[in-house]
């Protein structure tokens, strides 16, 4: 473990034993400044003078959100911050930054532009309502009127000083999980955070991280990743053996991804924070999705669960079948904030998903592995869906279950094969390693591809016969239909 690794945990414990005391401050405007000190203090200690990086793009980012007009400052916002990152990590190019300060810069930018696109959004419904209103002929069997809520005033009505506690908050400033200013607020105007059962949860939470932890050093130290940079590994080792390494460390790197998340989770189960009742409808990231205000007045009686603040549904990721699940369990948080900012937002339907690929693989560096990974997900996501409509959505019984086996199995060398890209970071070395395996993923998936295309058109071309033959009268159903059946 290094000594990043050793600095990282540390600062997470002390989090997680920080959130028993803010969360018995009874005073909110206590609890919210202490809150902001202990999140500095995180900053300044993991980064030093580059925490001077971070107190500048939030600057930045929070100047555009109150000076620029609501209907464009998202745009504006989103720009400043993810521009900043190019600055940010061409500055670490020449002088090198902690590693942490890179993770807090990658949540500092998604709060401070994600802020923004709710306030943008919050003034569009309000715009949209006044004009519903002045429409004196509007007919009242047409669409339901359009509601507003407190909230979406209060967004109007942002201060510097809301957005810099926001952003700073000791919870989540290292590596998430992000949560929406909604969130935020909540936490020191609700009662839930009382009630919510945080020490039992952190306790279960913590639990699972110490495993987790555990299974992380062993592996690594058993199958090491830069032995995979060794020229032992490449001039003595057989062709199976590079290509199999690519599961242990793949798995190693997951262990220790759990950790850091899990760790992170019990930084605000134990504050309580992200705490709603059942009743709420609580998603990742999103917060809840019912009215839930009311649950204040018996907040005692009410059962919750902290599943806002949900990184990643580790048990969901390893037992799905498919890839395409996989994704959709991972990171969950950031996944959220990319699908509401950038998928839904974005004016093509053609290449939404491409672009909030793309964006996410810019979030995360500017390394060539983040994009080998990142962006090759799509072509291994159509292959399978392709499959999965060839050979899986119509089998049962015991066919099904050896099938549901081979796709989990492909499902875990296709995270593996890209995954290793995504640890060897440089070209030179990624090139490396796929050429020492013939570059076998990607000429399998090709070659998986286009005999998926075949019996794709040969499906729909046997279809097209049968349904001209029904349409003649004639219920003979050839040979080779039956063949391709």
């Amino acid at each position: 473990m290094s000594i990043d690794d050793v600095i990282y945990v540390i600062c997470l414990l002390a989090c997680i034993g920080a959130g028993n005391y803010v969360r018995e401050v009874r005073d909110e405007s206590q609890r919210k400044m202490m809150s902001t000190a202990l999140g500095v203090l995180v900053v300044v200690i993991v980064s030093g003078l580059h925490s001077l990086h971070c107190i500048a793009s939030l600057a930045l980012g929070t100047a555009s959100v109150l000076l620029v007009h609501p209907s464009k400052c998202h745009l504006v916002t989103f720009g400043i911050m993810f521009g900043y990152l190019v600055f940010f990590r061409l500055f670490d190019f020449y002088w090198s930054i902690p590693g942490h300060t890179n993770m807090i810069q990658m949540i500092l930018t998604l709060k401070v532009s994600g802020i923004a696109f709710e306030k943008t959004a919050a003034w569009k419904r309000i715009r949209e309502k006044d004009e519903q209103e002045k429409n004196e002929q509007r007919d009242v069997n047409s669409e339901s009127p359009i509601e507003i809520t407190d909230y979406d005033l209060e967004l109007q009505q942002l201060s510097a000083a809301e957005i810099v506690h926001y952003s700073l908050n000791y919870i989540g400033v290292l590596t998430g999980p992000y949560y929406r200013y909604r969130t935020y607020r909540d936490y020191f105007e609700m009662p839930f955070k009382t009630h919510a059962p945080s020490v039992g949860a952190t306790i279960e939470k913590f639990k699972c991280a110490a495993f987790y932890s555990a299974l992380y050093l062993a592996t690594n130290y058993v199958w090491p990743l830069d032995y995979a940079l060794s020229d032992e590994f490449y001039n003595d080792r057989s062709f199976i053996y590079r290509l199999l390494y690519v599961w242990p460390t793949f798995f190693t790197f997951r262990a220790r991804i759990y950790t850091g998340l899990t760790l992170s989770e019990c930084v605000c189960t134990m504050a309580g924070f992200g705490a709603y009742p059942d009743d709420a409808n609580a998603n990742a990231g999103e917060g809840p999705r019912k009215r839930y205000q009311h649950l204040k007045r018996d907040a005692d009686k009410h059962t919750y669960n902290f599943t806002t603040i949900v990184n990643t549904r580790v048990m969901d990721v390893e037992r799905c079948w498919t890839f395409r699940e996989g994704m959709k369990h991972w990171n969950v948080c950031v996944q959220y904030w990319l699908a509401v900012n950038v998928y839904k937002l974005f004016p093509s339907k053609k290449y939404r998903t491409g672009a909030t690929l793309l964006c996410s693989a810019y979030w995360h560096g500017f390394r060539p592995g983040h994009y080998f990974c990142i962006m090759g997900a799509p072509f291994y996501v159509s292959l399978e869906d392709m499959w999965h409509k060839l050979v899986r959505k119509d089998a049962t019984g015991p066919g099904r279950t050896v099938i549901d086996v081979l796709f989990w199995i492909f499902k875990w060398f296709a995270f593996s094969y890209l995954g290793v890209a995504f640890l060897l970071s440089s070209f030179g070395n990624i090139w490396r390693f796929y050429s020492s395996v013939y570059h076998i993923g990607y000429i399998s998936w090709a070659a998986m591809i286009g005999l998926g295309f075949f019996l794709t058109t040969q499906r729909k071309a046997a279809q097209r016969r049968r349904q001209k033959c029904a349409a003649s009268g004639d219920t003979a159903v050839t040979v080779e239909d039956k063949k391709v059946q």
